[in-house]
């Protein structure tokens, strides 16, 4: 880490403790943008762990920042709902969104339909389909790395993240394979706000997020009077608990899995290489012994923390760890700040890609709206670094990568890196 960045780090600190312990609101997209989120939540665990921002970009809202207070919240989905939503949405977001129609997907039910929808696409991610899928995630990882330049700055995300897990989510979905970095561009539209990635305005990301559903319906349309296929649409067209719903919530299961397919993968490859740039004795330990890449992947994982957060609302007033939150408030589970707690993972901040109990971390969720692709997520990124290990001595970072900015989807825009010429 360069001095800039521990005179930045040392900023944040020095201003999150000298905010009034209410005023603290760690739901700010620049925080994350600069990396410089951590001292709030180290500072709510120990002082409020339950904790209420009055005012915010977001509305009102309640943090929950340690790990077995936020494993109670997400198993507790009678008391603390997905169906208002699993996301903190801007102020000028949901303005946004009250113009147009309202798109449930199966991670924002509870159940019965919750469950009914998910059984119907969790298939395409059992431990069978993925043993069909591993060998061909395998050639393509291959082909990907084999194309890189060496010697030259080319950027990681863009080459490397985007076009593997582009090519696993085009295979799930049976979508056009020439087409499949639509699906990446689709993915940023929905999860960024105008300004930051491709996002223009509010008019771009609905007319490119419709463009998408149009795609996706036509799909649709072609397969449900086809001979079922195992592929995710055909899923959903044939599905007796998701044959019969409509556009709407169709289009929101749609956006679900094209998010959930891509940024958390997506994010955690590119994770794994600043990781191990910045802690190098662990990467000379996992060129030493790549029996240690299924370890180093959950580490990842849980250092990294793809989606920062999950947000529920109250059902009804409940009383928790000596605060009454109310019926309707809503309630941010901040993973990235579970998977840094102390009093249940040693050493949290430290990236050790041997640790005792490497899968213990929270970035999957708890309970019945656990990720259901969590697996495949594992799968690509064991196979990467095994294909990775073979071929080359190393991938240096040659500067800070761009984070993304959202206090939501936890990555990185860009990851400038040096694959060096062997001697």
């Amino acid at each position: 880490m360069g001095d800039g960045s521990i005179d930045l780090a040392r900023e944040a600190r020095a201003k999150a403790y000298a905010e009034p312990l209410e005023g603290l609101n760690p739901a700010q997209p620049e925080l994350f943008s600069g990396d410089a989120m951590w001292p709030i939540f180290e500072r709510l665990r120990e002082e409020a762990p339950v904790h209420y921002t009055a005012e915010s970009a977001y509305g009102p809202y309640w943090s929950i920042t340690r790990y077995n207070d936020i494993m109670a919240v997400d198993t507790n989905h009678q008391v603390f709902s997905s169906a208002k939503g699993i996301t903190l949405a801007s102020l000028e977001s949901q303005a946004e969104m009250a113009k147009r129609p309202v798109r449930p997907s199966f991670i924002s039910m509870d159940p019965p339909r919750h469950d009914e929808q998910r059984r119907t696409v969790s298939p395409v991610v059992a431990p069978h389909n993925l043993q069909r899928m591993a060998p061909v995630i395998r050639e393509r990882a291959g082909a990907i790395l084999d194309s890189l330049p060496i010697g030259e700055e080319f950027d990681w995300v863009d080459l490397v993240s985007k076009e593997l897990t582009a090519m696993t989510l085009a295979t799930l979905f049976d979508f056009p394979f020439e087409d499949r970095r639509k699906l990446t561009h689709w993915s940023d539209m929905m999860t960024n706000a105008p300004g930051f990635g491709p996002v223009k305005s509010w008019e771009h990301k609905a007319t490119e997020v419709s463009a998408c559903f149009a795609a996706f319906r036509e799909l649709w349309n072609a397969r449900v009077n086809a001979e079922p296929t195992f592929d995710l649409i055909s899923m959903l067209a044939h599905g007796e608990a998701t044959r019969d719903m409509d556009v709407h919530e169709f289009n929101g299961n749609i956006g679900l899995l094209i998010i959930g397919g891509n940024d958390t993968t997506r994010n955690t490859i590119s994770g794994s290489v600043y990781a191990l740039n910045r802690n190098p004795a662990q990467y000379d330990k996992l060129r030493a012994d790549p029996s240690l890449i299924p370890s180093m992947v959950s580490e990842t994982i849980r250092w990294q923390t793809p989606l920062a957060h999950m947000r529920r609302t109250a059902t009804q007033d409940f009383e928790f760890e000596g605060r009454t939150i109310r019926e309707g408030d809503n309630v941010v589970m901040w993973y990235v700040s579970g998977n840094r707690d102390q009093r249940v993972i040693d050493n949290p901040n430290a990236y050790i890609i041997d640790r005792e109990r490497p899968r213990t971390h929270m970035s999957f969720g708890f309970g019945i709206h656990r990720c259901v692709g969590n697996r495949l997520a594992e799968l690509q990124l064991t196979i990467i670094w095994e294909e990775i290990l073979r071929r080359f001595p190393s991938v240096e970072l040659v500067a800070e990568p761009t984070r993304t900015h959202s206090v939501f989807v936890k990555g990185y825009e860009t990851l400038p890196v040096v694959i060096p010429r062997r001697n």
